[in-house]
């Protein structure tokens, strides 16, 4: 077995052939192409070229983009941030109102006296500190 033909194989890129669209009634020639195989590579990758630059343009200065997982609005990410902070802050909150209830439900059960308050004194943690000086 021997190796193919170089010649051979530019030979058969550059073989015209005819392309002909026949009405299917009267067998009249409605268009004639002379391709060869080269040419219709070339037309091919062409084609290819434009339709994926058309799809990148259309993604890329569209609205579409934001429609893609990972991209978003410059902006987003910081009111992320804010909204994490509100978040976390409202749970804190919940829970120190959470811990009063449950205070104010075992006072009224009975299972622990009821403390004076009105001594205690509450830094902005919602902790209690040591009683407040009396003047």
């Amino acid at each position: 077995m021997g190796l193919p033909d170089k010649t051979s194989t530019l030979q058969r890129i550059r073989t015209r052939y005819r392309l002909v669209v026949l009405n299917e009634d009267t067998f009249e020639e409605i268009v004639t192409l002379k391709l060869n195989r080269w040419s219709v590579y070339v037309g091919l990758s062409f084609m290819f070229v434009v339709i994926v630059g058309l799809t990148i343009a259309l993604i890329g200065f569209t609205p579409l983009k934001y429609y893609i997982p990972g991209y978003g609005k410059a902006g987003t990410t910081q009111e992320y941030e804010t909204l994490k902070v509100k978040a976390d802050s409202i749970e804190k909150a919940l829970i120190l109102k959470q811990q009063y209830v449950n205070e104010i439900e075992n006072v009224l059960k009975g299972t622990i006296a009821p403390r004076d308050t009105t001594l205690l004194q509450l830094n902005p943690s919602g902790e209690n500190i040591l009683p407040a000086k009396r003047k």
